[in-house]
C-alpha cells in the first residue's frame, strides 16, 4: 500500500515534485513513521501558517489512528494527534463542551460552503478538537479545527492536495 500510495503522489498532477520535494516527501515519511509505527492510509500536503506541511494519516500498530504532521522544508516533526471515531468516546468526551453541531456552525460563519469530512482528534496535550474539512464558496478546501472545550479555532490552513482514503 505505501509504495503504491508514493507512486500514487508521484504522478499527482498538482504536486508537481521535483527531485529535491521527492527526498523531502520521503524524509518526512520516515519521520512520520517513527513517531508512529503503522500503515499510512492517507497523505495530505496543506499550506498552514505560510508553510508547507505534510499530513500523514497513519492506522498504527496500536490499532490507533494518527495524524502525524512534518514540516516539508525541514522534515521536522510538528504535530502528532490521535483521531478517534466519535465524539462519544471517552478520551473525545473527557475535554467537551460545544458539540459537534455548535463547531460545525463555527466553522461555517468562517468559511462558507460544504463539510465533507469530520475527524475527532486528541491533541498531544490531551485537549480534544474537531477537525472540519470544508469545500468553500470560493473553490478551495479549508481545514478548520475547532476546540471542543471552549469553540475556539485552533487552527485553520489550506489544503494543496490529498491521495488515500478519505
Amino acid at each position: 500500500m505505501l509504495k503504491t500510495l508514493f507512486s500514487a503522489i508521484l504522478l499527482w498532477p498538482a504536486a508537481s515534485l521535483a527531485d529535491d520535494s521527492n527526498q523531502r516527501f520521503e524524509d518526512c515519511l520516515e519521520v512520520a513513521l517513527n513517531a508512529r509505527d503503522g500503515q499510512v492510509v492517507k497523505v495530505e500536503l496543506k499550506l498552514e501558517n505560510e508553510r508547507e506541511v505534510y499530513e500523514f494519516d497513519i492506522r498504527g500498530i496500536d490499532g490507533k489512528d494518527w495524524d502525524v504532521e512534518c514540516l516539508k522544508s525541514s522534515a521536522e516533526l510538528i504535530e502528532l494527534e490521535q483521531e478517534v471515531n466519535h465524539p462519544n468516546h471517552p478520551l473525545f468526551k473527557r475535554n467537551f463542551n460545544v458539540n459537534e453541531e455548535e463547531a460545525r456552525d463555527i466553522a461555517l460563519k468562517l468559511y462558507p460552503g460544504e463539510i465533507i469530512e469530520v475527524e475527532y482528534e486528541i491533541e498531544s496535550d490531551g485537549k480534544s478538537s474537531y477537525e472540519f474539512d470544508i469545500d468553500t464558496l470560493e473553490g478551495s478546501e479549508i481545514k478548520i479545527e475547532i476546540d471542543a472545550a471552549t469553540g475556539k479555532v485552533v487552527e485553520t490552513n489550506k489544503e494543496l492536495w490529498q491521495v488515500g482514503l478519505e
